[in-house]
């Protein structure tokens, strides 16, 4: 096994429990004002709606999906998940935007590279087309609708309970109260390493 791939195993293992560390951690000292939850907010909503979307279109280990969000990137759950992590940095400091960016390109770059692998070598004719068409990540803008006896897939409610994508949505509502909360200074939290935007 190269290192490269030693490294995609280890990010692998380490990206939930990174992310929980580092969101704990976020809990504690982000101070957001009413005027940044609001639109770190919205952003990290967006995302969690994409999440959604995706889960109720995949299969995993079944079918390639190319439909729903998947006909505009490869890697619509990731794309939600930076989106949720750029609006609460957003909401918290602007500078908390470089420490997302450093985490997903170290974590989840090789995560992303080594699912592309496996995708590919299990599909490889219908990956290779929907390659060709369909960002790995940044989305495009019309949905992709070509493909060799590719049919639409319409969204699936059991497919999003199954993947428990209900969790990230219950996540995120339990975020946004205590972050309004902490904005209003409805509850008193310690100022040590606080984040408050002072413009």
């Amino acid at each position: 096994m190269t290192a490269s791939a030693n490294f995609a195993n280890v990010a692998r293992r380490l990206r939930l429990p990174l992310g929980f560390v580092l969101g704990a951690i976020y809990l504690l000292v982000a101070r957001p004002t009413p005027l940044l939850l609001a639109i770190g907010g919205t952003i990290a909503f967006i995302g969690v709606l994409i999440r959604g979307w995706a889960a109720g279109h995949i299969v995993k280990n079944d079918q390639l999906a190319t439909t729903g969000p998947y006909a505009h990137t490869r890697n619509p759950l990731y794309l939600g998940s930076f989106l949720i992590a750029v609006g609460f940095a957003f909401a918290a400091h602007w500078t908390m935007l470089l420490l997302v960016g450093v985490f997903f390109a170290v974590i989840y770059g090789p995560t992303i590279q080594r699912e592309r692998e496996y995708v590919r070598g299990r599909y490889p004719e219908a990956y290779r087309e929907w390659a060709a068409h369909v960002p790995l990540f940044f989305p495009r803008l019309t949905p992709w609708r070509g493909g060799s006896g590719r049919t639409h897939t319409p969204f699936s409610w059991a497919l999003y309970f199954r993947h428990r994508e209900w969790q990230a949505g219950l996540v995120f509502v339990l975020v946004i109260v205590w972050l309004a909360l902490v904005a209003w200074q409805v509850v008193d939290v310690p100022t040590f390493g606080g984040m408050r935007d002072s413009t």
